[in-house]
């Protein structure tokens, strides 16, 4: 959207390793098209950003209305709303093919938006240093319970994490801050600490009480992290917005 990439090279990042992904409900189109056409559609629109909403129960980050979207964002777990037209995007991911060669498909269902501030999203600055007090504040929980994941099986757990995540990086499109660097690579740390601490079961944790603090723990981690990538992937659209350069 901003011109630093050629609309081909943008697509092939969307879609990854997936099949296809196709967008549905765009206006001036009566079926779904493909992804290249849609974000030129887009663009003759008027639509010169893109925000990415994460929303969880409770939470909607990055959404501003109405209703109807926000309720299929919180399903999705994740939307993009356009900047610069009322316009959002809500992904619906499906599995197609044989077994042992299923492949992604994603239909993008195009909705009304209302042009409001997204909720709740932190600048970059405010991202960085809630990041850096709730992980601490966390940790030293953890550990005092004994949940944090120490010892040589979680530090295993964590490596294969870390590797996971080299593999499938994702790196920010040209023209973003350093902070947005920053501030997205310590969100994904968080992440990895709160994945590896989930799937690790109940950790060290012998009673009721000990489960429950931990859980206590992560939940407000988990929303700090999201908050951030939002604020990560934002940034730019953001700073446009402020008269920033």
């Amino acid at each position: 959207m901003a011109g630093h990439v050629s609309p081909d090279d943008a697509v092939l990042a969307v879609v990854g390793e997936d099949a296809v992904h196709r967008v549905e409900g765009l206006p001036g189109e009566s079926a779904p098209v493909g992804l290249t056409l849609a974000l030129g559609r887009l663009r003759t629109l008027g639509v010169t950003g893109l925000r990415v909403a994460l929303p969880a129960p409770g939470h909607p980050l990055g959404l501003s209305g109405p209703p109807e979207f926000n309720a299929r964002a919180l399903d999705a777990e994740q939307a993009v709303v356009c900047y610069g037209a009322a316009l959002g995007l809500v992904p619906e991911v499906y599995e197609a093919g044989p077994e042992g060669d299923v492949h992604v498909e994603v239909v993008w269902h195009v909705l009304p938006v209302r042009e409001a501030p997204p909720a709740d999203v932190p600048s970059l600055g405010e991202a960085e240093r809630e990041l850096a007090e709730a992980l601490r504040e966390a940790t030293e929980l953890l550990t005092r319970l004994d949940v944090a994941g120490s010892g040589p099986v979680a530090e295993a757990a964590i490596d294969a994490y870390r590797a996971r995540a080299e593999r499938g990086r994702e790196v920010l499109a040209p023209g973003y801050p350093p902070r947005a660097v920053r501030v997205l690579e310590l969100a994904q740390r968080v992440g990895t600490l709160i994945a590896v601490a989930t799937e690790r079961g109940h950790g060290g944790a012998v009673s009721s009480s000990e489960i429950f603090a931990r859980r206590e723990a992560l939940r407000p981690v988990e929303r700090t992290a999201r908050r951030a990538q939002v604020a990560a992937y934002n940034s730019v659209v953001e700073e446009r917005e402020r008269g920033v350069r």
